[in-house]
Order: C-alpha cells, then sequence, then structure tokens
C-alpha cells in the first residue's frame, strides 16, 4: 500500500512556505522602519495558501519565444500587498510601526513553529508505522 504524503501532510507543507515568505516580508518591513517613504507590505495568507495548495504559479511568468529561453516570472504575487497604516503620518510617508510589525512577526512565527511540530509528528508517525512498531 503506497503512503500518500499529500494526504498525510494535508497543507502544512503549503502553509510553512507562505508563513516563511511572510517572515521575509515583515523582517524587511522591521529593517525599513526608518527609511523615509517605506511602505509596510504584508501577505494575505489565505489567498497565498489557496494558491500554494491548488498549486497555482504565483506571480506573473514571462513569455517564451525560444525553447533556449530560460524561464523568468516577474515575482509579481498577487497576495502581497500594502497594509493600511494604523498611525498618523509621520511626515516621512513611512508606514511601518515598529510595534506592530514585531508583534506580527512573532505570531507569524508562532504559526510556523505550529506547522512544523505538527509535520514532525506525522513524520515519526508515519515512521513508526514503517518500521512496524
Amino acid at each position: 500500500m503506497a503512503i500518500s504524503f499529500d494526504n498525510a501532510f494535508g497543507i502544512h507543507p503549503a502553509a510553512i512556505k507562505v508563513r516563511s515568505e511572510r517572515a521575509e516580508l515583515l523582517s524587511s518591513n522591521l529593517a525599513n522602519a526608518d527609511t523615509p517613504g517605506y511602505k509596510a507590505r504584508d501577505i494575505d495568507f489565505k489567498a497565498a495558501l489557496a494558491n500554494a495548495v491548488s498549486g497555482q504559479q504565483q506571480g506573473m511568468s514571462l513569455e517564451r519565444t525560444s525553447d533556449k529561453h530560460l524561464a523568468a516570472s516577474l515575482g509579481l504575487d498577487p497576495a502581497v500587498g500594502y497594509r493600511n497604516p494604523n498611525q498618523p503620518d509621520t511626515g516621512d510617508g513611512n508606514t511601518v510601526d515598529a510595534q506592530v510589525e514585531r508583534s506580527l512577526f512573532m505570531q507569524n512565527a508562532l504559526e510556523y513553529q505550529t506547522s512544523v511540530q505538527f509535520l514532525g509528528g506525522k513524520i515519526k508517525g508515519l515512521m513508526s508505522a514503517i518500521k512496524g512498531e
């Protein structure tokens, strides 16, 4: 009997990928907290996860006019957008609120760790089943 890893792991591998991408964006926001004109960005987790689970390619791809051309992506992810600022304009056009970003980063990290622990438990269960324990 074959083991279907897709059925065994569910959406957690896709969730880990999206959470990792979100962590990059949130850390970029924190790094640019003092950059004039920087706009805070975030991922619409629900939309990004739906794209990842359905296997849709994120972003826009370039048309290949020859088989010798390398495949490329423009890297424009429709699930990534600018966050509406919670604070009044500080005069420099920056919309990053460092406290909000830290809070969102920690929440994202906890949810990432939850998915990793769930997958670890599933893998241990599969290993026990394979070994006949």
